[in-house]
């Protein structure tokens, strides 16, 4: 299996904290996005739609997208279990991480693409060229403190993201908080409990991944 990363960017992050969690190495491909290497034919015929993260497993094949890339290593190393056991676990362990996703790390996504000059007509991620609309950054900015605002609302009433134990939620969760300096949202006295969580996960040697 080789492992297709980018160092500096939060998606193919998410799935490197969850190989560590699950103590798993894997070979690794660094893919230089700002040369634009991922948008060449090479990368493409790994992933049509131009993107990182992707395993690239054994056989061939390969799976791009951090939720599916999780499914996965979890599917293949299912311990210790991340996306849950039960049911019931694994439904609300999705529930919490889809909307992480959406109101975290693609509430950052908005704010920093349609504003930062590096995303001049890459507004959106893939194989064609989106402007970028200014007066969505203003509206990730505010979808972004939002998120922090409910998230510490959560961890206020459960000590992880998806209930009592460390999870998929608090990966992408961790990724978000972690992301969201880039535009100079950040918790603050406000977010007791939210800065309790961050420090805690933080220390887990997954989070240097």
């Amino acid at each position: 299996m080789l492992f297709h990363d980018c160092a500096t960017a939060p998606s193919p992050r998410c799935v490197r904290i969850f190989l560590a969690e699950k103590g798993v190495t894997v070979p690794v491909q660094q893919v230089d996005l700002m040369g634009g290497k991922h948008m060449g034919p090479a990368f493409r015929a790994l992933n049509p739609w131009c993107t990182v993260p992707v395993l690239e497993l054994d056989d061939g094949t390969c799976v791009s997208e951090i939720d599916a890339c999780c499914q996965y290593l979890e599917a293949a190393y299912p311990e210790p279990p991340l996306m849950g056991r039960t049911a019931a676990e694994k439904g609300v362990i999705a529930m919490w991480a889809h909307r992480v996703a959406v109101d975290g790390i693609g509430a950052v996504a908005e704010a920093l693409r349609n504003g930062a000059k590096g995303f001049k007509d890459r507004a959106l991620t893939g194989i064609h060229a989106h402007a970028q609309i200014p007066e969505l950054v203003d509206r990730g900015r505010t979808r972004s403190a939002h998120f922090l605002d409910w998230l510490d609302a959560r961890l206020a009433e459960s000590p992880f993201v998806a209930g009592d134990a460390f999870a998929y939620p608090d990966i992408l969760a961790l990724v978000a908080v972690d992301f969201a300096r880039w535009i100079r949202i950040t918790p603050g006295d406000t977010h007791p409990a939210l800065n309790r969580w961050h420090a805690a996960v933080s220390a887990r040697p997954s989070a240097q991944a």
